[in-house]
């Protein structure tokens, strides 16, 4: 009974030993300071560590002379590199790690790392509605509906978009209810980056307009864009390129040709709670790019309501300079709506 008793503390002593201390990354700072737990994240110049006693800690990575990790993360170095590898403890101001696959560690300056862990790209955009009712006199229906998506990642970006506009009226002199509006639009983009800002793009348009006679316009397109700004409150972007035009009239025979894309977008920011926004894209046709060309082109403000529920006013014009016999070349639309923004 006594060896058994004897044993017990000599087979605890043996348990710990194999199963050693708790992994845990380790970041020391230029004032001697070391700090334990899990290397979260790193952006915009702060390193976010989650440690046991004092949960998340946000530091400046200005004031880390280096640190280690027990297992791989993703580096991001300047605006294009991307490592994955465990760090281990450097000279000041450097760490170690495996810049090439199957390489010995290499030293990287910390003044280099933009992003440790950098999270995956994410879905933003807007769904908005729009509408109005009278009675008595005047008797009108407008409702319309509109929603746009953007994901960006470092090396590519996707856009989406989608509206739809419907009207009628009745006649007061014969009773009978006219449609007025009748229209809806997709649009899909693809930009692939490659460098910062230069970045090749790929899109499609389709829209149909009832009230205009167009059954269905369909614009795909290719070329190169340019990413001048690109921030919070400021975006400007322009792109010149190539680009098929299909147009299908109800009362008219379809016509299709070849054309160049101008286009550019800018928006703008100068307060939390209001954006301004402009787009613009010119197709004139190659054989007439005077007198056959399309244009659209629209500007307006958003200003937030609260949380993400905001409020919209925009114009939009549509020129056809060839339109279906009996209509118009402008369309041109005052929109007011109510969005909410994910």
């Amino acid at each position: 009974m006594r060896r058994v008793v004897q044993a017990v503390p000599i087979v605890g002593v043996l348990w710990l030993a194999t199963v050693g201390p708790a992994a845990a990354d380790e970041v020391l700072f230029l004032n001697g300071d070391r700090l334990t737990g899990k290397i979260v994240q790193a952006a915009a110049g702060k390193l976010k560590i989650k440690t046991e006693t004092a949960g998340e800690v946000l530091v400046d990575l200005a004031k880390v002379r280096t640190f280690s990790t027990d297992d791989p993360i993703v580096i991001r170095l300047g605006d294009t590199t991307v490592i994955t590898s465990k760090a281990t403890a450097g000279p000041d101001g450097t760490i170690a790690a495996v810049t090439v696959p199957g390489a010995a560690p290499h030293p990287v300056a910390l003044k280099d790392v933009t992003q440790i862990n950098p999270p995956p790209p994410k879905w933003t955009g807007t769904v908005s509605a729009n509408g109005l009712v009278t009675t008595g006199n005047s008797r009108t229906t407008t409702i319309g509906i509109a929603a746009d998506a953007v994901r960006r990642a470092e090396r590519d970006r996707i856009t989406l978009g989608a509206g739809y506009l419907y009207g009628r009226q009745r006649n007061p002199s014969t009773g009978t209810d006219e449609t007025t509006v009748d229209s809806m639009f997709g649009f899909a983009k693809y930009d692939y980056f490659l460098v910062k800002k230069l970045y090749l793009y790929g899109s499609v348009r389709a829209e149909r307009d009832r009230i205009a006679d167009l059954d269905l316009r369909l614009v795909p397109s290719i070329g190169l864009g340019y990413q001048w700004f690109e921030g919070p409150t400021f975006n400007l972007s322009s792109e010149a390129g190539l680009a098929w035009i299909y147009e299908d009239y109800r009362h008219r025979d379809s016509t299709s040709h070849f054309g160049a894309r101008l286009a550019y977008h800018v928006d703008y920011k100068p307060h939390d709670v209001l954006l301004l926004f402009h787009n613009l894209e010119w197709l004139p046709s190659f054989a007439d790019p005077v007198g056959d060309y399309n244009l659209n082109a629209d500007a307006g403000l958003r200003a937030t309501i609260v949380g993400r529920l905001f409020s919209e006013v925009k114009v939009e014009l549509r020129h056809d300079s060839t339109p279906a016999p009996g209509r118009d070349k402008n369309d041109v639309r005052y929109l007011m709506a109510i969005g909410y923004s994910f």
